[in-house]
């Protein structure tokens, strides 16, 4: 049980960082993306950092401005990374498909989300053999398209699977501040950083994380 809310019956997870281990996949991709723009990526990675876990294409519309700038290397980015899935370089956090089952099997309902797009989501769920691990996975654009920090995918979660009374019954996962802000603006009952991914438990706390856990296999102890 957590301490605040002892009924958690939604579990909204992350992907890259939190459930997929990154291995800075998102940096080389970012790079090649940056290179085919005609950018220096050194120029630009400390912002892509920083922004870990927000929606890839508004990470582009900062950097490059225009919308078909953006939404050219929106596309390159997205290709790059699918040839390192193609590659085999993706791989699960340790525990973690344990852990989602484990929170299943507790008799909540887990929801992978991500800021890449829907094809690169479905191509890491496909490597992983994580097609059918959760009864409903989502990116930006099934919830408007703003992606986080927004609360939008937590929201549409929650009104999409219908297993919770409140917001106070979610809990947000994540590995990143964008992930921390997602969750207390949905207003979910835990929000919790892991230290998996992109940024240490100080952002995390920083953005609203009440609990920071090593890794999310340690999630159904703590929800259990």
């Amino acid at each position: 049980m957590t301490e605040q809310n002892p009924d958690i019956r939604l579990v909204v997870l992350d992907m890259a960082g939190t459930t997929v281990a990154d291995d800075g996949l998102v940096e080389e991709a970012f790079t090649a993306a940056a290179r085919h723009l005609g950018a220096d990526p050194a120029g630009l990675i400390d912002h892509v950092r920083a922004t870990m876990g927000e929606s890839k294409i508004s990470v582009f519309r900062h950097l490059f401005g225009e919308e078909a700038a953006a939404q050219e290397a929106n596309r390159a980015f997205e290709a790059a990374y699918a040839e390192l899935v193609d590659a085999g370089r993706v791989e699960a956090i340790p525990g973690a498909r344990a852990a989602i089952e484990r929170l299943t099997a507790q008799g909540r309902t887990v929801v992978l989300t991500t800021g890449f797009a829907r094809t690169t989501q479905d191509a890491i769920l496909t490597a992983l053999g994580w097609r059918d691990l959760a009864p409903l996975t989502l990116c930006p654009a099934d919830a408007g398209g703003r992606g986080r920090p927004y609360p939008d995918m937590v929201l549409t979660a929650f009104l999409r699977t219908a297993v919770a009374d409140g917001v106070r019954q979610i809990a947000v996962v994540g590995d990143t501040s964008y992930d921390m802000r997602s969750g207390v603006r949905a207003g979910a009952g835990l929000v919790a950083g892991v230290l998996t991914g992109a940024h240490d438990a100080g952002a995390l706390r920083a953005a609203g994380a009440s609990h920071v856990l090593g890794s999310v296999a340690e999630l159904p102890g703590i929800l259990g």
